[in-house]
């Protein structure tokens, strides 16, 4: 199954500095077809205003990933954790047991990005941050596993599930190719670009929802930056 979520059917929420919209079910946005997708829980397609942000609030058994889009995000947490991360890049917290965090745009400019929130295999982890550059150029033409919870993805921050979050830069015209299982839950948005996935073609920013197939091939109408997370 392939499914196509347009940007348009979204859930929104503008409060301002924050320009929000929602993949699935989050704060005030309910929609009873869309509250997950497998263990992934929550996808924000945020922009937050220059000089402006989140302040502390909490968090608990979730696996948060940040990927930038463009500007930067300055993180500040309860266990001393503090960093900024730019377009590209990507940060994780690993709530687990708790943790107290504020993400700011101390830039003077909008930062983009998506927020991505996965459920952990099990409650009471140890709480963590950490965050880290992939060059794009490593990722051109291939997806590149930037967050797992698997072993053999060395190279990738670590979570507290069996999913990993990837992303790719695809050329106009070049075709790649994702292998899965049947029961997986995959979850694809073109940050930029435009691209196919069998009959479907997806418009920057709108989401596919993917199970049931065993191998797929993404080929881009346009110059396309794609992130994807496979998760159980």
């Amino acid at each position: 199954m392939i499914e196509l979520r347009p940007f348009a059917t979204l859930g929104a929420a503008n409060h301002g500095w924050l320009d929000a919209r929602h993949h699935f079910s989050f704060a005030s946005y309910y929609e009873p077809e869309r509250t997950q997708w497998g263990a992934l829980r929550v996808w924000n397609d945020d922009a937050i205003a220059a000089q402006t942000g989140f302040p502390p609030h909490p968090h608990q058994d979730m696996e948060i990933v940040t990927y930038v889009r463009q500007g930067a995000i300055s993180h500040k947490d309860s266990l001393g954790n503090q960093g900024r991360t730019e377009a590209g890049d990507v940060q994780v917290m690993s709530a687990g047991t708790g943790i107290t965090h504020a993400e700011y745009n101390l830039e003077d400019e909008e930062t983009r990005l998506f927020q991505i929130w996965i459920l952990p295999d099990e409650r009471g982890h140890a709480p963590s941050w950490g965050a880290r550059p992939f060059p794009k150029d490593d990722r051109s033409g291939k997806f590149v596993t930037l967050a797992s919870g698997f072993a053999d993805d060395s190279d990738a921050l670590r979570i507290h599930a069996q999913a990993r979050v990837a992303g790719a830069l695809v050329r106009a015209g070049e075709t790649i190719r994702y292998e899965t299982t049947p029961e997986r839950h995959l979850y694809l948005v073109p940050a930029t670009g435009r691209v196919r996935i069998g009959d479907i073609e997806a418009n920057a920013r709108d989401g596919v929802a993917i199970t049931d197939v065993t191998a797929f091939e993404i080929t881009a109408l346009e110059d396309s930056e794609l992130v994807l997370v496979d998760a159980a």
